[in-house]
């Protein structure tokens, strides 16, 4: 799976979240999960020689980052395996992203004691 071209994430019939939402669930990415969203655009993004990505938006159907690159900062989107309208699922997709990616790399994901921590950004 490799990342999209990005397209913003709007408040639409593909937008079942509300902007607080998505506010809440990039600030909670990028405060608590940093390296998960760099490992994430790594593998998964198309972009294995990133050095930084922040979580910038999402939709049912994907999550947008802004990923730096030889000192570049570009968008890269990925994709959702399917499309959610659950806030409780984006948890569940940012967890299945994160697996996938560990996979990728040969690295062991996250206990489930700390994937399943509740947290404000996920809930």
């Amino acid at each position: 799976m490799t990342g999209q071209p990005h397209r913003p994430a709007s408040h639409d019939a593909g937008q079942p979240f509300d902007a607080d939402t998505v506010r809440a669930v990039c600030g909670h990415m990028n405060a608590d999960h940093a390296d998960d969203s760099l490992l994430i655009c790594r593998a998964l993004g198309g972009c294995p020689n990133a050095t930084r990505a922040r979580a910038t938006g999402l939709d049912a159907d994907g999550m947008d980052f802004a990923v730096a690159v030889d000192g570049i900062e570009v968008p890269v989107r990925i994709p959702f395996a399917r499309r959610i309208s659950e806030r409780a699922e984006i948890r569940r997709e940012v967890v299945r992203m994160h697996e996938q990616a560990c996979d990728a790399f040969g690295l062991p994901p996250r206990s489930a004691e700390r994937n399943t921590r509740s947290r404000p950004g996920l809930k």
